[in-house]
């Protein structure tokens, strides 16, 4: 069963729940090719549209998305019971951050950082010489799975 146990929980409600307890989404992205990548960024999000994480620019899925800026990702637990996972399924762009967004992007990114103990990320971290950029994928769409694994979109 993909629901939430809570079976009077709304699908975003479920959403929100697996959103906030990962820090892990799997992006899928493919290059100009098509030929598909897979890879787990830790991430940030704002209000289940925008999702943003670090990367190396030299990386596979960072090169990916500056050919072809379609992706997909997924978040879930991988730890509960077979059966009982709940999952949020999200198609969208993605794209490296301008300047001139990059600081409401940045903050969204720093405070779930710092929340979880993590270090502080500022403007020198991503841009200039320094080897990462923040890239976000705004989503088109949002999904959590019913329990026939019907798609129930969020948006």
């Amino acid at each position: 069963m993909n629901m939430p146990s809570d079976v009077n929980a709304s699908p975003a409600e479920a959403a929100r729940r697996v959103v906030d307890a990962n820090t892990y989404m799997t992006l899928a992205t493919a290059d100009a090719s098509g030929n598909p990548w897979a890879t787990p960024v830790w991430f940030a999000e704002h209000e289940l549209r925008e999702f943003v994480w670090v990367s190396r620019f030299a990386t596979r899925h960072s090169q990916n998305i500056a050919a072809r800026p379609e992706v997909a990702l997924a978040i879930f637990d991988s730890t509960v019971a077979v059966g009982s996972a709940i999952a949020v399924y999200v198609e969208g762009l993605a794209g490296e951050l301008p300047d001139d967004e990059l600081d409401a992007a940045l903050a969204v990114f720093d405070t779930r950082s710092v929340a979880q103990g993590l270090r502080s990320w500022t403007r020198d971290d991503v841009t200039g010489t320094a080897p990462f950029r923040l890239y976000r994928a705004t989503a088109t769409q949002v999904y959590v799975l019913d329990e026939l694994e019907r798609r129930v979109p969020l948006l």
